[in-house]
């Protein structure tokens, strides 16, 4: 479509939408007293310090946000595309006298015109929808522009479908997949004046709590990232390195046909019920997901339990593949692509953490069981499963193969060792070995019976990757080098 087309039908669109200036109209759903009252504090919340800073608003509406924003922030600029809409703000939180009110089109530079490297923080909610595909992947790069070095940028979207249940004679909104906003963002990369490059490295990407919590409702998504310093093209974070090697796309839906739908961790959801069942859930209570891969588990323990379950992986792939997955399921479940290590909850949190085949990435895991102990209540729950090693040296053959993925693998003992100096009490570390190579026999057979269902989807490469994987994992197993083990704990009732 014609980008002027396009604009004209987003005008008209607005026009239809504003003729009353309230919240129910801004979010054209019945229930949005209700939700802006939970979700506003909630993605102010998500932002990082805003205290003294430059902000720049976009889409700022009829300043839903704004306020929340010039209160803290030394100067707060917000824009619209709708005049009446933008007066309406100024009506509002004009008072403030540290908001400059500007009518302007997000997609024109005539319009809105932001000097290079002169704003802290970049903030938009609901406005990447109503832009077309291009217009966003430009509006990107000049976000990118405008902000400082280290600065931030925050957009929240509505993804999959629509949210809001007034009805409406047309809706232009584009209700695009998760990745497509991932994608456009980790790919722009600028040229700074000083000849040194910039890029966007993602702090989180989450749903919005109160639309899983009031709407079961995990569309509503938001982004944080920050502008970094770049090597330049080519350059790879560790997330990236996962998501374009051993969790590729490919990678992980091949996973899934050997694991089942909506797994990718040892045993499906044969082993995910016999783990589950030790942590004794209880409806209502919080579980903690680390490594939550494409979200099988996840589902099973909010749909099973009534739990609300956060669930969070470093795969970027992953997580989109599990919002998509999470469609019309109706249960509280939580996704956020975040690294484990970098993560902060408050303290008490949840009533059970679970972990499967995920911590082996972990390289410093003393620290991160200290945070889980700290993030689980008193008498809080913990079950990991993850690859050992043995007591003995490892062949030269294991070592290679730990040394290719990046592994911190110890044996199951130190792992006790470890749960219990980070605060933990009831450790029961198990090896599981033997049942790991059940569970992988079992896998295997099952595999080559379906065979040629798998070949429909995929090539003979990734079905020979696959069966060869399986068979040297099992003989690692068999010969006594690799591990499986299974650890339980209980934070003590006193503070860890």
């Amino acid at each position: 479509m014609d980008s002027e087309v396009e604009r004209e039908l987003q005008r008209e669109y607005w026009k239809e939408h504003s003729m009353v200036l309230s919240v129910e109209a801004m979010m054209l759903d019945s229930q949005a007293s209700k939700l802006d009252q939970e979700e506003r504090p909630e993605i102010v919340s998500s932002l990082p310090p805003i205290e003294g800073k430059c902000i720049v608003e976009l889409g700022a509406g009829i300043g839903r946000f704004t306020g929340d924003l010039a209160k803290k922030a030394s100067r707060v600029l917000a824009c619209d595309f709708m005049e009446n809409v933008i007066k309406k703000n100024e009506e509002t939180n004009g008072h403030y006298g540290n908001i400059e009110f500007v009518c302007a089109d997000v997609t024109s530079s005539k319009d809105l015109s932001i000097a290079p490297a002169s704003m802290d923080i970049v903030f938009s909610n609901w406005l990447l929808m109503y832009l077309t595909d291009e217009e966003v992947k430009h509006l990107a790069f000049r976000m990118v522009k405008w902000l400082k070095r280290d600065g931030f940028l925050f957009f929240r979207e509505s993804c999959f479908h629509q949210s809001g249940d007034h009805k409406r004679k047309n809706n232009p909104t584009h209700y695009r997949q998760p990745s497509f906003y991932l994608k456009a963002f980790e790919e722009c990369m600028v040229l700074e004046e000083d000849g040194t490059y910039s890029e966007l490295q993602l702090v989180s990407c989450k749903c919005v709590n109160a639309y899983v919590v009031n709407k079961r409702n995990q569309n509503q998504i938001c982004w944080l990232w920050q502008k970094v310093k770049s090597l330049g093209p080519g350059d790879k974070t560790f997330q990236q390195f996962l998501d374009s090697s051993q969790y590729n796309l490919s990678g992980i839906l091949r996973y899934e046909r050997i694991f089942g739908d909506g797994f990718v961790s040892t045993g499906g959801r044969d082993t995910t019920e016999e783990f589950v069942k030790m942590l004794d859930l209880q409806p209502g209570q919080r579980v903690l997901d680390i490594g939550c891969g494409i979200g099988g588990s996840d589902f099973y323990m909010a749909e099973q339990f009534e739990v609300s379950v956060t669930a969070i992986d470093l795969s970027v792939n992953m997580i989109s593949l599990a919002l998509e997955r999470a469609i019309g399921c109706h249960c509280s479940v939580q996704f956020e692509i975040a690294d484990c290590t970098k993560k902060d909850f408050p303290p008490s949190s949840f009533d059970a953490i679970y972990s499967r085949d995920t911590l082996l990435h972990i390289h410093d895991k003393p620290a991160l069981f200290k945070k889980m102990c700290a993030w689980l209540k008193p008498g809080g729950k913990l079950l990991i499963t993850d690859y050992c090693k043995s007591i003995e040296p490892a062949s030269t053959e294991f070592a290679m193969y730990i040394h290719q993925r990046g592994y911190d693998l110890h044996d199951v003992d130190e792992y006790e060792e470890m749960l219990y100096r980070a605060g933990f009490s009831e450790v029961v570390a198990e090896d599981w070995t033997e049942q790991f190579i059940c569970i992988l026999k079992a896998e295997l057979i099952r595999f080559e019976e379906n065979r040629d269902s798998f070949m429909l989807d995929f090539t003979e490469e990734d079905y020979s990757e696959i069966v060869e994987g399986w068979k040297a994992k099992l003989k690692r197993c068999e010969s006594g080098q690799q591990k499986w083990g299974l650890f339980r704990a209980t934070r003590k009732l006193s503070s860890c």
